[in-house]
């Protein structure tokens, strides 16, 4: 990968900022295209609205992939308000977070394919790691209480798509740690086949 932003190169430029809320709009939008996955409760569903902001986060730093990743939730929230009592909408911020900022400071230090792809295995593996705790202790309870409805209907909803989940240690295991490692897959191989394009109309003076 090529780089796209120099490192000592301000965030807050003109340039920057347009960039920054082209990719936040998209994310936003790419947040409507959600895929249901087989092993999860319907609540977890598959999309790619992280793209851009690991594209972002390659391209200015983790620090705009963290704007941008917030400017996806905002769009969302005006566009079409929350059905999670907003643990949906933090909880995706969380989730492209962890994922973009490892793998931005990793690939900043060295911009190369090599140090990209260690540092998307390495966002992958913090995004699981981070989704499995906050689920645990955050996400879950916080949804449950939002929807006034104990845990184990939650843990209830996943046993009906995979009998093994029979407590919130199997929920996380077998439903929140595959679909987070599944998405962080999929958004860093898409991510790796495109941004060198998209570097090269990034550096294109606007």
């Amino acid at each position: 990968m090529d780089a796209a932003v120099k490192p000592k190169q301000k965030l807050l430029t003109t340039k920057n900022m347009v960039l920054m809320a082209m990719f936040g709009a998209l994310s936003g939008l790419l947040m409507y295209i959600q895929v249901p996955v087989p092993f999860a409760p319907s609540f977890y569903k598959l999309d790619f609205c992280d793209v851009p902001v690991l594209v972002g986060s390659f391209a200015m730093g983790p620090l705009a992939g963290t704007i941008i990743a917030a400017l996806k939730i905002l769009i969302s929230l005006v566009l079409r308000g929350t059905q999670t009592a907003g643990v949906g909408e933090f909880s995706n911020w969380v989730q492209a977070c962890s994922l973009s900022i490892p793998a931005a400071l990793i690939y900043q230090h060295k911009k190369s394919r090599k140090s990209a792809m260690a540092g998307i295995v390495a966002g992958i593996a913090a995004m699981v790691a981070i989704a499995c705790f906050t689920n645990a202790y955050i996400m879950l309870p916080a949804y449950a209480a939002a929807f006034h409805m104990p845990i184990d209907n939650l843990i209830a909803m996943g046993n009906a798509v995979n009998p093994r989940i029979d407590s919130l240690m199997a929920f996380i295991l077998l439903a929140v740690a595959p679909f987070n490692l599944l998405k962080g897959a999929l958004v860093g191989l898409i991510t790796t086949l495109i941004y060198k394009r998209i570097s090269i109309l990034i550096k294109t003076k606007i």
